[in-house]
């Protein structure tokens, strides 16, 4: 890898935790960046979910007070989103390269499309459902199933989630997210640093970058306008998918 694609990716992991404190959706900064480094688009997506590992230490560690007293709901909804992330894992590895280059046009626009409904999502009406909904712990399942599979999105369809599940601040329930998606990522980044075609010198670089991002990131956010961000990165996700969709 050379210096220049070193720089590229530090540069795309302070993009990337930036992205992450405004919308959540850090590897539609970080995949993409990793694409242009000439990986293909399976070791992208496998070394993009090993560099993000770092963005879950980070939330447990920033998040410990709004974790207080939710050890049983981590208890209850870990353990099904940790799944779910193994089950994606397993899909990503089994199916033929090709299947996964075939859907991942698709899952870039729908991210995209995602972002851009994310300020309706937060309006939806907090505690909805009971956290014993069987529907609910299903989409819980799907969403990590689709986070281990590539996870762009991941977190906002996990705080809608959390939003129905639970009264509570906007925080707590972010929190509480952090932690699901988390536990269907790590899962699987098991898996592919076991099994997959992780290159390990551009997980480590975007890597730091997500580190900095993240510590830089909500001070940067306060003197940005997030509609605007949200809007400049749903049409480069819309961009990008076309461009993979014409290049299969």
């Amino acid at each position: 890898m050379s210096p220049t694609e070193i720089l590229l990716l530090l540069l795309a992991g302070v993009g990337a935790g930036l992205v992450g404190s405004t919308a959540g959706l850090a590897s539609l900064v970080s995949y993409p960046a990793l694409l242009l480094t000439g990986l293909s688009p399976l070791a992208a997506n496998v070394t993009n979910s090993m560099a993000l590992l770092g963005v879950t230490a980070g939330t447990a560690l920033g998040s410990r007070p709004e974790l207080v007293g939710q050890g049983e709901r981590m208890k209850r909804l870990l353990p099904i989103a940790a799944v779910g992330g193994a089950v994606g894992c397993v899909l990503l590895l089994a199916l033929p390269p090709g299947a996964f280059e075939l859907v991942v046009p698709f899952l870039v626009a729908g991210a995209s499309l995602i972002l851009l409904l994310q300020p309706r999502i937060k309006r939806l009406q907090p505690g909805r459902f009971s956290p014993r909904n069987p529907l609910v712990l299903v989409a819980i399942f799907l969403v990590g199933i689709y986070g281990g599979y590539f996870g762009a999105a991941a977190g906002v369809l996990m705080l809608a989630l959390s939003e129905l599940l639970h009264k509570q601040s906007l925080a707590r329930n972010n929190a509480l997210k952090n932690m699901m998606t988390g536990a269907a990522n790590s899962i699987a980044a098991v898996g592919f640093a076991v099994f997959g075609p992780v290159d390990w010198w551009a997980a480590l670089a975007l890597g730091v970058g997500c580190v900095a991002g993240g510590r830089i990131g909500p001070v940067i956010v306060r003197r940005l306008d997030p509609r605007v961000l949200r809007w400049i990165i749903a049409v480069a996700g819309f961009g990008l998918a076309i461009r993979l969709f014409l290049t299969r």
